[in-house]
């Protein structure tokens, strides 16, 4: 009796072989979707935060020195980890003389690069820092 049960289970196994390969090539593309869906989230929140930052900074140099070139200089400065960098064109100073009192504001746009491409080609980004001039 012991014989034919064992039999009958590694006939059910025998029939069952491809069953995990199957399963495994239905998983594989959303699994591969949502790992290059959290590098894609990934790159662009580091990039976000770089702009951020960088406009921050031109904000502050602005507001310190009262030198619209030299903030603009200082907020490309500011984003070396960008890719393709920062340039000066890409960001706006308001107002262009900082009077003390008021507050100058630094605006950056920039296209981020998208990785895989399943997303898009680029992404626009845009990051403002705001200062008290007279700083």
């Amino acid at each position: 009796m012991k014989v034919r049960r064992i039999a009958m289970r590694d006939r059910n196994r025998e029939g069952e072989t491809g069953a995990a390969a199957v399963e495994f090539a239905l998983v594989l593309p959303v699994l591969v979707l949502l790992i290059m869906g959290l590098v894609e989230f990934s790159l662009l929140f580091n990039a976000q935060i770089s702009v951020m930052n960088a406009a921050r900074e031109g904000a502050r140099v602005m507001a310190i020195h009262n030198d619209p070139s030299l903030a603009r200089s200082a907020a490309v400065a500011a984003a070396p980890s960008l890719r393709p960098g920062l340039s000066a064109a890409n960001v706006t100073v308001a107002p262009t003389k900082c009077v003390a009192g008021s507050s100058v504001t630094v605006t950056i746009r920039y296209s981020a690069t998208l990785l895989t491409g399943f997303f898009g080609v680029t992404l626009p980004l845009q990051g403002k820092g705001v200062m008290l001039c007279g700083g």
